[in-house]
């Protein structure tokens, strides 16, 4: 089946608990979406819900990809909520399934991030990873560069420290 993209999805309780349930699941396979594993859905939850409220109060927006009726890919297109920084976002949260992952899914989930944030008259996007796993190449890939790097920022445990890195694309013509 074709992957099929929707912006700002009513977020029924169905929907939440299917986010809820992919970021567990990505989590848990590996992917570095803001926790470590092991987690379980009450660890998610109360991040999961302060991205839906900002969502549902206008100053951010979900993208899901669905395959089949089933919710298999997702992102945060972010505001900086800083006045001087209202003509880029930020991507956040990006996943995929890990069961359809290497199906180009997490491509055509950027460019579709990609074709939001142009709608919306913006000029750039930011994603930033944890070092380490070589994701940095995905998104290099597709047209992002490196825009710096914080060493050691993000403690995954202790002793295990890895940089964030900040990748960067503009959109302007």
């Amino acid at each position: 089946m074709a992957l099929h993209f929707v912006v700002d999805p009513p977020l029924t309780d169905d929907l939440r608990t299917d986010i809820v349930a992919l970021w567990v699941e990505v989590t848990n396979a590996g992917g570095a979406v803001g926790f470590v594993a092991p987690v379980t859905a009450a660890d998610v939850v109360p991040v999961a819900e302060a991205a839906f409220a900002s969502v549902g109060a206008g100053f951010d927006h979900l993208l899901i990809g669905v395959d089949d009726g089933e919710l298999v890919a997702l992102l945060f297109v972010v505001s900086n909520r800083f006045a001087l920084k209202e003509h880029w976002r930020v991507l956040k949260r990006v996943m995929v399934a890990p069961g359809r992952q290497g199906r180009g899914y997490g491509a055509e989930l950027m460019r579709e991030a990609e074709r939001v944030v142009r709608g919306l008259g913006l000029e750039a996007v930011q994603v930033t990873v944890r070092a380490g796993a070589g994701v940095e190449k995905f998104y290099e890939g597709l047209g992002y560069r490196e825009v710096g790097r914080l060493p050691g920022a993000l403690r995954v445990t202790p002793g295990d420290d890895r940089d964030e890195i900040h990748l960067w694309l503009s959109l302007r013509p």
